[in-house]
């Protein structure tokens, strides 16, 4: 039986599944990929030499270069493609379980943000540990769309 992935994105507008293996796993510091995500840096698993089929509706899409699109969902939001000459690799946590994709390496260093390198040295709560700052988080009730099993 041949490999496969599922995933997709938030609100379950746009889903995927990859069959065939992934390729390599990376995150990138570059201020493009931060903008994108909004956030420190872009975990990506590349897909070439794999099939990815859409599911669903497919993303909508940014020319953020003259030679790379970014796919996101149109409803809500999320990243989910990283399309350029060489192949098409996607977010990781877009996928239904993040957990079983390893990045190896790190691209765009140079544009690192200083603290991501102290992350792990921060104090750590769960979410309900947190009920005395944020009472609000026992009454959440997600619209997420489920990942598959």
């Amino acid at each position: 039986m041949s490999e496969h992935h599922t995933g997709g994105c938030q609100c379950g507008t746009v889903r995927f599944i990859v069959e065939g293996a992934l390729g390599r796993a990376s995150i990138c510091h570059c201020r493009m990929c931060q903008k994108a995500f909004g956030n420190a840096f872009a975990p990506f698993v590349s897909v070439r030499g794999a099939t990815l089929t859409w599911t669903r509706a497919e993303p909508a899409r940014f020319q953020s270069s003259n030679l790379v699109k970014r796919g996101f969902c149109p409803n809500c939001g999320t990243p989910l493609t990283y399309e350029a000459p060489d192949g098409t690799a996607l977010a990781i946590c877009a996928f239904d379980h993040p957990e079983t994709i390893v990045p190896d390496i790190q691209y765009g260093v140079e544009a690192r943000i200083p603290w991501v390198a102290h992350v792990n040295d921060w104090p750590v709560r769960t979410t309900m540990e947190d009920l005395a700052e944020a009472p609000f988080l026992d009454e959440i009730v997600s619209y997420q769309h489920p990942d598959a099993p």
